[in-house]
């Protein structure tokens, strides 16, 4: 018969190390993941360290505790609130409205910490999420029910690039949207949840908050909290889930903070030795069953621009689809900087876009790798210089970059520009016009923050 999880375990603190708290207790020791309360402080039993003493982490600021110090523990976990009732809110790890609004009335209340759906109960669906992003959808066609990386260093554009994917997709989409912030800043927070409001989305979407200000055990757990909630949605209401993460990296550096305060020894370039297991046990929670589907969408910041960093390089194998954001093409204001080389999908084969599109996508590829090889001699000799040829393959590539760049919703106030939600079909007639034709009529510039190819056409006769 299982045992009662109310039962109360009576301790006391005996240590404290930052965030790390010991507890000792004199008869029954709580199991791994159990919550412990002391002084007002929740945490998490992460270890246990010898003859009934267990290592905690810290879920709240640890000022106020001291030796000696009650601690009350249960054989429970962490607990979220699940169920309709999480909608239209904003919550923190354990459920607490953030949003000055009274508790979530929940249907149930579910452990953080679950199994990834077994192997025989997922499915594969080889179906495309269409975003209106022409450079994302003609390259990097994103998943229904998998999962994508939005790459980049600091300042590229991941949290604007996913904003705008938020806008596009959650108007249209049919099921329940959860958006889950990670270690960020919280004025962008605010931007979202007031945003969401306008846009008349926030009914059909919950949002999850552990902000960088947080201990590194919230911004740990946050995404388990998150996932707890998408998975009733995919299960019990046999929905389809949009699950937005910003940022996956902060979790990864939350592991990290964690693992150092529980004394592990460092591995590659200071990274925890569990990296990958706590990575593998957050994102194969993230699938496909025969009841819905998980559609995750995750900005993952890239230190110093390395994408052989051991965070990127062990988010990357969990992926669908990569979109890679180029400081280069920043620089040159080419926005979105979705570098269109290094972009990648499973998606990108003729059986799932069609033959067309496969083909219209590799053309481009083409045509921007040809120019980049170019680069050096158009900087060296000029671009007087290339063979006929070559000065078509360089006029044509030039348009498709500008092309490829468009203006967006969420930033239309701040640019002063109307955003475009730009549909696949016009997407690949306009890239296939531009590959198609050696000589233009229109200047480059023309190209430059348009929607479909029709734009340009109205522009030259207005």
């Amino acid at each position: 018969m299982p045992a009662d999880p109310e039962v109360h375990f009576e301790g006391t603190i005996v240590a404290i190390r930052g965030g790390v708290v010991d507890v000792a207790f004199a008869e029954t020791v709580p199991r791994i993941h159990a919550l412990i309360a002391a002084g007002g402080v929740a945490m998490e039993v992460a270890s246990i360290v010898g003859e009934g003493v267990v290592r905690c982490i810290a879920l709240g600021p640890t000022r106020g505790l001291g030796l000696g110090t009650r601690a009350m523990g249960t054989r429970a976990g962490i607990e979220v609130p699940v169920g309709e009732g999480v909608l239209g809110r904003m919550l923190d790890m354990f459920g607490a409205p953030l949003d000055g609004a009274p508790p979530p009335e929940a249907e149930a209340r579910r452990p953080i910490h679950r199994p990834p759906p077994v192997l025989s109960d997922r499915v594969l669906r080889a179906e495309v999420l269409e975003t209106g992003i022409k450079a994302i959808d003609l390259l990097s066609p994103i998943e229904r029910g998998g999962k994508t990386g939005l790459f980049g260093g600091a300042g590229v554009g991941k949290t604007v690039l996913l904003s705008e994917l938020i806008h596009n997709t959650v108007e249209h989409h049919h099921g329940v949207s959860l958006f889950c912030g990670i270690g960020e800043r919280s004025r962008e927070a605010e931007e979202l949840w007031r945003e969401m409001g306008e846009a008349g989305v926030r009914e059909r979407m919950v949002m999850l908050f552990g902000q960088m200000n947080e201990a590194p055990g919230v911004r740990f757990l946050v995404g388990h909290s998150a996932l707890t909630m998408a998975e009733y949605f995919r299960d019990d209401r046999e929905q389809d889930v949009l699950l937005l993460i910003d940022n996956i990296f902060r979790f990864v550096q939350a592991g990290s903070e964690v693992s150092g305060l529980l004394g592990r020894m460092p591995s590659r370039v200071g990274y925890q030795p569990t990296l990958a297991t706590e990575l593998a046990a957050l994102q194969e929670r993230i699938a496909s069953t025969r009841r819905g589907a998980i559609t995750s969408i995750q900005a993952v910041y890239v230190p110093a621009d390395d994408f052989t960093d051991p965070a990127a390089a062990h988010i990357f194998s969990h992926l669908s689809a990569s979109v890679v954001l180029s400081r280069k093409r920043a620089s040159e204001g080419l926005y979105p900087a979705v570098d269109p080389l290094a972009s990648t999908s499973v998606m990108l084969t003729p059986e799932v876009v069609g033959q067309r599109h496969y083909d219209i996508a590799r053309g481009v590829r083409r045509t921007l790798a040809e120019y980049e090889d170019l680069r050096d001699i158009i900087a060296m000799l000029g671009i007087e210089e290339l063979s006929a040829h070559d000065r078509a393959v360089v006029a044509r590539a030039r348009r498709l970059e500008r092309f490829l760049t468009q203006p967006f919703f969420t930033v239309g106030a701040a640019a002063g520009t109307q955003g475009k939600l730009v549909p696949i079909a016009e997407t690949l007639d306009g890239c296939e016009e531009i590959l198609s034709q050696t000589s233009f009529e229109r200047p480059e510039s023309a190209y430059y923050m348009i929607g479909a190819l029709s734009d340009l056409r109205k522009e030259a006769t207005a």
